[in-house]
């Protein structure tokens, strides 16, 4: 049964897996195996989280590359340097995302939304668009882009940030037509509230945080680790029949 998520020889890259999210996604996906490419936009913490990789499995498990995803040279820079040093890209995880603005959708300015839209729908297509043609050429691959529950549902507060995700399971569904004759797979993953820096606006807040835990069922918010199963199955064998799905993990809040 083990072997249905064993990643051994595959490579994957990560973006936003200097923390939260993203880095125990790159430590499990390590852990089952893979080599990781850990990126997000400034370079020491990229460096910091490679080390702690390779300290444990071995010097070249991971590689550290910076690249914003606002800058779509340097996400070719990323993809370029992953080929480069490591030969090939088996799986992405497209996990960055920007939100700067909370508060009523009706109030946000246009910069606001576009850099929303940009970072968060437009740079997963960039990047989708330079990793898939190795992919379908393989006749293998697997995309994951981690989307929100929020983009299942409104918010007078992240209103913009929910329209971005709703488009995000869209992008896997379209692309898992396009790319499922090739049997490269698409899916996505919508986390509820989890414990990281991203979110701190809306856990930190001790009042928001017990009301937000008395209507989950498991009555807690999730931790980063809880989210890093799920990219291993989706980037492994054991998913090998999904594709353009929306993994929901959420502690039962969207029941």
């Amino acid at each position: 049964m083990s072997g249905l998520f064993d990643l051994t020889g595959t490579v994957a890259i990560v973006t936003g897996s200097s923390r939260g999210i993203g880095k125990a996604s790159a430590e499990a996906l390590a852990d089952a195996g893979a080599r990781v490419v850990i990126s997000s936009r400034k370079q020491d913490a990229c460096e910091e989280v490679a080390a702690e990789i390779n300290a444990r499995h071995g010097e070249g498990t991971a590689l550290a590359v910076a690249a914003s995803i606002s800058d779509k040279e340097a996400l070719r820079h990323l993809v370029e340097e992953t080929r480069r040093v490591f030969g090939r890209v088996d799986v992405l995880v497209c996990n960055a995302a920007s939100n700067p603005y909370y508060g009523p959708l009706e109030g946000i300015a246009d910069d606001q939304f576009r850099k929303i839209l940009d970072n968060n729908i437009l740079s997963n297509h960039w990047l989708i668009q330079m990793v898939a043609p190795e992919m379908r050429e393989r006749r293998e691959g697997s995309i994951v882009i981690i989307s929100s529950i929020g983009g299942l549902r409104g918010s007078p507060v992240i209103g913009a940030y929910n329209v971005s995700k709703a488009a995000d399971l869209q992008l896997a569904r379209n692309y898992a037509v396009e790319f499922g004759p090739d049997n490269v797979r698409v899916n996505c993953i919508a986390p509820g509230l989890i414990r990281t820096d991203f979110a701190r606006a809306l856990w930190e807040d001790p009042e928001r945080a017990k009301a937000t835990n008395a209507t989950t069922p498991l009555r807690r918010i999730g931790e980063p680790e809880e989210i890093a199963g799920a990219v291993v199955y989706l980037a492994s064998r054991a998913s090998a029949f999904m594709t353009g799905q929306a993994m929901v993990i959420d502690g039962g809040v969207t029941i």
